[in-house]
């Protein structure tokens, strides 16, 4: 699908293939896309057999989405913000009361900083962020700015230099396991030496580089014991077999590709649209492709496209893509807007503070 964009269309008009409502329907999903450029978090679900709903809500500089059963993380541009999903305040949200069968409410903000984080995961020792401006993996909590918990080899320092714009991050049994890059400098931002060309993918645990020569690689995912990545200037998705150590090429989009999520039998992929007047995205073959931004569906049996989504106004890069399972209706509330703020919850009961009586 192939849609021009219309500066008279409302904001965030998104058009879809007739098919995703129905697959959404029957995967019981929520669909969970940042974009940095429009400042958003956007949650795409189901309305019915024939219809999506999207619900946009503003983070700055949304990055890296994490989610674990009912915990959302969302990094922006200097804090990271966790969020935790109630049922119960759901049904009665002042706002639209019943609307929504799981809502999810900031329950704390960590002041990270402007260190750039990229990815973000869930894992056994707490919350991991990609913190690209110290090219370091660190841990977020409310003790510090960042805990530093693993750097690549050829990182001689932790310093604020974006050094190889350490970006991704695959978590294996709770643990980090894999990140991607995209150069091996150990020099302010060398990685802009070889960006097409210059990406790797390192193994955490033996700091072994067992990818290199990758095109601006993204998004690790592991599923079902393989390793899938995205390389964003060449358009492709790979899957590589640790087992094997082999690389195989699923599907190739003449698109910048960034963002992917994994849930059953489909992947979720994120396509941006090429940056106007950018030397970095002047360089790629695919440049003056005028693809907009939007999902591609990908049926991984059969590697064939089960659907699209595209954004024909508001947003033009898309960061991360993550599933909310077991829910087509969901809503989720940011700190900018008051209503937040008598979201009560403890240990058994939630509530809904009388806003009159705040005042």
């Amino acid at each position: 699908m192939n849609f021009s964009g219309n500066k008279t269309l409302p904001p965030f008009t998104m058009v879809n293939s007739a098919q995703v409502p129905e697959l959404f329907m029957k995967l019981n999903c929520t669909l969970v896309i940042s974009t940095y450029q429009a400042g958003k978090v956007i949650l795409i679900s189901a309305q019915d057999h024939q219809k999506l709903t999207m619900l946009p809500r503003t983070f700055n500089k949304a990055m890296g989405v994490a989610i674990e059963g009912n915990k959302m993380a969302i990094a922006c541009k200097d804090e990271v913000v966790k969020l935790v999903d109630s049922p119960e305040l759901a049904i009665h949200y002042p706002n639209q009361p019943g609307k929504y069968k799981n809502l999810y409410t900031p329950r704390a903000t960590y002041y990270t900083g402007t260190v750039d984080l990229h990815d973000l995961h869930f894992g056994t020792e707490g919350l991991w962020g990609v913190n690209t401006s110290f090219s370091c993996l660190c841990l977020i909590n409310d003790d510090y700015s960042f805990i530093p918990k693993w750097k690549p080899n050829f990182i001689n320092e932790l310093i604020s230099e974006d050094r190889c714009h350490l970006n991704g991050l695959a978590m294996l049994n709770g643990k980090p396991k894999y990140v991607t890059a995209l150069g091996t400098g150990n020099k302010f931002q060398s990685w802009r030496e070889d960006i097409t060309n210059g990406g790797v993918l390192i193994d955490i645990e033996t700091n072994e580089m067992i990818l290199k020569n990758l095109s601006m690689p993204h998004s690790p995912r592991m599923h079902n014991g393989e390793l899938y990545l995205l390389q964003s200037a060449s358009g492709e998705i790979i899957k590589f077999n640790p087992e094997t150590k082999t690389i195989k090429v699923i599907k190739k989009f003449e698109a910048f590709v960034r963002g992917m999520a994994i849930h059953g039998d489909y992947m979720f992929v994120g396509v941006s649209k090429p940056r106007a007047n950018s030397s970095t995205f002047a360089k790629l073959p695919f440049a003056s492709n005028p693809l907009n931004a939007g999902i591609i569906v990908l049926h991984l049996p059969t590697k064939s496209i089960a659907g699209e989504m595209v954004f024909q106004t508001s947003v033009d890069e898309i960061y991360d893509v993550q599933i909310i399972p077991n829910s087509n209706s969901v809503g989720i509330l940011n700190t900018l807007n008051e209503v937040h703020r008598y979201s009560l919850s403890i240990p058994g009961a939630t509530f809904w503070a009388k806003i009159s009586e705040q005042k």
